[in-house]
């Protein structure tokens, strides 16, 4: 070590240097190639939930659409914005295969609650007993329908909300 010119100390302080910089080198790659997988997973988790953002969003619409139809009698023009969003679902059901068969449910149900219109009345005034009671029975089969709907729609919002959760 005399040849060299340097003291023992001198040699043993930069080799235990060198060695802690090797180590500290390799755990900061470890660690960064951690937090790139994680940014990995939170990127593709965000493109997944984006996916879902728009059924979501159009579940609303729809609750909030047959809720203001609900107790109330509804002929087939009253079912103009329920039928729109429902093929709004329908056309986005077999591109969200996480949520396609709840996305299915509801756009079947929208279809039973839109065949449950009531005829118009037509310029009719007065309506004999047995039209009447027609009409009261197809009033609360229509009510049945939207309460199917609704449950359908809830169970499609619960698994959104579980698959964005992770």
């Amino acid at each position: 070590m005399l040849a060299i010119g340097t003291g023992a100390g001198t040699l043993a302080v930069t080799a235990v240097s060198a060695l802690c910089v090797g180590i500290l080198g390799t755990y900061t790659l470890l660690h960064h190639q951690q937090v790139f997988a994680w940014m990995r997973s939170i990127r593709h988790a965000d493109q997944s939930n984006a996916e879902l953002d728009k059924p979501d969003q159009w579940l609303a619409d729809l609750y909030k659409a047959q809720c203001r139809l609900a107790h109330k009698p509804c002929r087939a023009e009253d079912f103009e914005e329920v039928t729109q969003i429902g093929t709004m679902l329908r056309g986005v059901a077999d591109q969200t295969h996480a949520i396609a068969p709840e996305l299915a449910r509801v756009v079947e149900r929208v279809k039973e609650y839109v065949a449950t219109a009531l005829p118009d009345p037509g310029p009719a005034v007065k309506l004999s007993l047995l039209e009447h009671r027609t009409q009261l029975v197809k009033a609360m089969q229509q009510e049945s329908a939207r309460g199917e709907l609704a449950r359908a729609m809830m169970a499609a919002q619960q698994k959104i909300t579980h698959l964005k959760r992770g």
